[in-house]
């Protein structure tokens, strides 16, 4: 069964997970890290629980969630997954980072893009790829069946929802892929995602301002 380990990183205060199971093989999902101490506490994880990491993921690529995506490919030689729809703002960080002062090491490509559905697997876990654009153009939330969990990006926020101002973004899809995708999973499905607190899909059901 698979555990997740949160790290809040960079200015943006950004959740970078790290999913593993009783394999020790390990997923990076949305490698926020920006400082050298952020890179450490993460790599201080994997090499403290013997964990070896076989997948870097992005459910989107806005700067906060990729400015690990260097790093973590020069120091366990991973390449990004993502859906190919993101290309685009992946390539937007270049021009944008110096504007917000932030020094951004660009991150590789894919060598393969992740689908709109179906399943990736590492260890003894499968994820599932829930395709749920809105907040950007092509954005994938990671569903865990077996441990009923997942990792959302920034598309669910406890008490919020993903802001959809930015270039891609598209509030009524986003809404609809909210209300017919993501709660159409279990109640009790613990939601991590990309910035605060982790919450449950009956907890927004019922609480969310913007879904009530």
């Amino acid at each position: 069964m698979a555990e997740v380990k949160s790290f809040v990183n960079n200015p943006y205060q950004e959740n970078t997970y790290i999913l593993y199971d009783e394999t020790g093989e390990c997923v990076i999902i949305d490698p926020g890290m920006y400082t050298a101490t952020e890179q450490n506490v993460v790599v201080n994880f994997i090499k403290d629980n013997n964990l070896t990491p076989v997948l870097l993921l992005n459910t989107h690529c806005h700067i906060d969630h990729v400015l690990g995506n260097k790093f973590v490919f020069d120091k366990y030689g991973l390449k990004p997954k993502f859906h190919e729809g993101e290309l685009p703002v992946l390539a937007a960080v270049v021009a944008y980072a110096p504007q917000m002062g932030i020094r951004y090491e660009v991150s590789p490509i894919p060598e393969e893009y992740l689908p709109e559905t179906g399943t990736i697997k590492f260890g003894n876990t499968e994820l599932e790829l829930i395709f749920a654009p809105g907040h950007s153009p092509a954005h994938l939330c990671f569903y865990d069946k077996a441990a009923n969990i997942l990792i959302g990006g920034d598309v669910l926020f406890r008490m919020s929802i993903g802001r959809t101002d930015l270039p891609g973004g598209n509030f009524a899809q986003l809404m609809d892929n909210i209300e017919t995708k993501l709660f159409a999973l279990p109640d009790d499905c613990t939601v991590y995602p990309g910035h605060g607190p982790e919450t449950t899909i009956g907890f927004e059901k019922q609480n969310n301002p913007f879904l009530t």
